[in-house]
């Protein structure tokens, strides 16, 4: 675990979620009914410091990505960020894809209510039809939420060519054999789903702040459920 090198927009990311209880450690029950020793609340990442920190990371994992020489993400015209938590991803991390790494990208958004006035329809910013676009979302559980931005996209003529969450929890479906990530990525290619954190990387933060008790129910939680 020690051998896991963290970037500093992921610490800087992991700490300001945990200064505002967007990340937590302790005993949750989730909707599947397990039981997490960490939750992650992406709702609550809604001041400015970490607005800046989770887009900062958000764009450094893109930059990164775009960059590499093994697990690319293609070149893309818009990022989109599914009503209402991804409206503030995408909207920041395109400002920040500009001012600090110099890519000029748009933003969409869809609305959860068509509007029938106006400009109408459902979705708000740049035109997606005909454009490479890669989707925000937080973290996937089901990919039901995903999967739904990517058809409202497709609806809309835009062309999926990625997707980054925050958080991979690295953990088996239901079924105790399929990965969400890899049944999205069947839909927009491999490689094509990136993560700014891991449960991996939560554990390598854990074990360098010498949180051995948190440490040690991530441990377990990963043998019983996560990926083999």
């Amino acid at each position: 675990m020690s051998s896991t090198s963290l970037q500093t927009y992921q610490t800087g990311l992991i700490e300001k979620a945990m200064s505002v209880d967007a990340l937590k450690f302790g005993s949750f029950t989730l909707k599947s009914g397990r039981i997490s020793p960490y939750f992650f609340n992406a709702g609550l990442l809604s001041t400015g410091p970490i607005l800046a920190a989770l887009s900062n990371a958000y764009a450094s994992t893109i930059a990164d990505a775009l960059a590499s020489p093994t697990n690319p993400l293609p070149q893309f015209d818009v990022l989109f960020g599914p009503a209402y938590k991804g409206i503030p991803f995408a909207s920041t991390t395109a400002l920040i894809l500009h001012t600090a790494h110099g890519m000029d990208v748009g933003f969409a958004y869809d609305r959860k209510e068509v509007k029938d006035h106006g400009e109408g329809g459902n979705m708000v910013g740049v035109p997606v039809a005909g454009k490479r676009v890669i989707i925000l979302d937080d973290v996937m559980t089901s990919g039901k939420a995903v999967r739904g931005a990517i058809e409202t996209v497709q609806r809309a003529g835009g062309e999926v060519v990625g997707v980054v969450q925050a958080l991979d929890r690295e953990e088996v479906g239901q079924d105790g054999l399929s990965s969400t990530v890899k049944e999205i990525e069947s839909l927009v290619g491999e490689g094509r789903v990136q993560s700014i954190l891991k449960m991996r990387d939560l554990m390598a933060w854990l074990e360098s702040k010498g949180m051995q008790e948190e440490l040690g129910r991530m441990r377990e939680y990963r043998d019983k459920y996560g990926l083999k």
